[in-house]
């Protein structure tokens, strides 16, 4: 993984339809608009504590995090069982899902073909945010 922070950007407006799309069968189009929509607002809840990571690799494609993937993590959120983190374990960096079972973390892979990463007391481990967001292509 490689971690590159960005600034987060300036408020940009975009237009939002009026119209649900169908993704079941199609509906007959609206030309109708909402108003505007910033996705900022949407996907960035606390700019000072929110950065961008890219993802590397395919340990995470159960979670729908895919090689190259763009992260939206937020470092004021609470780090608990269940939820996806950026975790750098004795200098490396991962994305993984944090789990505790009896006491005890690891760092589990979303991809059968990769262990689970099992925290030892002499691990030095610093989780870095909580993933919110995840931005991949559809091509």
């Amino acid at each position: 993984m490689t971690a590159t922070a960005l600034k987060i950007a300036k408020p940009c407006s975009l237009p939002l339809a009026l119209c649900h799309v169908e993704a079941g069968f199609p509906s007959p189009a609206d030309d109708y608009m909402e108003g505007s929509l910033d996705l900022n607002e949407h996907v960035i809840k606390h700019p000072a504590a929110t950065y961008f990571v890219r993802a590397s690799g395919d340990s995470m494609i159960g979670a729908g995090i895919f090689n190259g993937d763009l992260l939206i993590v937020d470092r004021s959120l609470e780090a608990f069982s269940g939820k996806v983190v950026i975790a750098e374990v004795d200098g490396q960096l991962t994305v993984k899902r944090l789990l505790k079972l009896n006491d005890r973390f690891s760092l589990q892979s979303e991809n059968s073909s990769y262990p689970p990463i099992e925290l030892q007391e002499g691990n030095e481990v610093v989780v870095w945010g909580v993933v919110t967001h995840v931005i991949h292509d559809l091509l």
